[in-house]
């Protein structure tokens, strides 16, 4: 997709929702509406990466981003809350997904297991949603590129990571039946297991994007469930060797486990 690919005509504008009393929008309606502002989304992340690639973050503004997406700069700001977000390609929406993926996870499973389910279908999630999109494996790298070499884009993907932490914190308060406020065991559990996302991500795009990230992921929470055990830590298939690094083993679903005692 080109920069310019999304009119700027009113049409793309995102619409307000219907008013009480409106007439009914039709499905086809609908699905044209919600492709139109899939593609304006995505015309303004291919932007800002691009733009950020070429110029570095700090000389890049919205404006400059609307343009290049053949945007009006109040579009922007329907999608995006700042320039970091498009370049990390934030969305609340997914967030909340993710909190409510982790409360109808099964009740049986542990902390750690219901983490692991709801962050590996998070990051396969995101690139089976970019390959439709037609942005695919080569964005993320580029973007995660960006990200591990801009101190001001590090510092907004933290942020990122901390919303995540934030909400999952009190998702799995809520299936532990416990205060996050004065049991820290919730966030402890959510803060370790994003914190093998974050690494597995930023270690991926450094070793070239040779593997799934979803895989990856998964890999890297069960080093952090098994005890990070060196001999069993995660690797990475070098940029340029050939081969395929083996899947992660299925792990032995827990029996018995109890939620309530903090199994882990």
């Amino acid at each position: 997709m080109t920069l310019a690919q999304v009119s700027s005509d009113p049409s793309n504008e995102p619409e307000a929702p219907d008013a009480p009393g409106a007439a009914a929008v039709s499905p086809s309606d609908c699905g044209r509406r919600d492709r139109k502002k899939l593609a304006t989304r995505q015309a303004l992340r291919n932007a800002a990466l691009q733009l950020v690639a070429d110029r570095g973050f700090a000389n890049v503004t919205v404006e400059d981003i609307a343009e290049a997406a053949d945007v009006a700069t109040r579009t922007f700001f329907n999608y995006f809350p700042s320039k970091e977000s498009a370049v990390i390609g934030a969305d609340p929406g997914r967030v909340e997904q993710m909190r409510l993926s982790l409360l109808a996870r099964p009740s049986e499973e542990s902390p750690i297991e219901a983490l692991r389910s709801v962050l590996v279908g998070y990051t396969a999630a995101i690139a089976e949603e970019l390959d439709d999109l037609g942005e695919g494996r080569d964005a993320w790298f580029s973007r995660l590129c960006v990200v591990r070499t801009d101190p001001g884009l590090l510092g907004a993907f933290g942020a990122h990571i901390a919303q995540i932490e934030r909400t999952l914190t009190g998702a799995l308060a809520d299936r532990l039946g416990t205060d996050p406020t004065h049991d820290l065991y919730p966030a402890l559990v959510t803060a370790t297991a994003l914190a093998s996302v974050r690494v597995a991500a930023l270690y991926w795009s450094a070793n070239g994007a040779t593997e799934s990230l979803a895989v990856l992921t998964g890999r890297a929470i069960d080093s952090l469930a098994d005890g990070l055990i060196h001999g069993k830590a995660v690797a990475v298939t070098p940029a340029g060797s050939q081969g395929h690094s083996p899947q992660p083993e299925v792990k032995p679903e827990a029996s018995g486990t109890n939620e309530g005692s903090h199994a882990g």
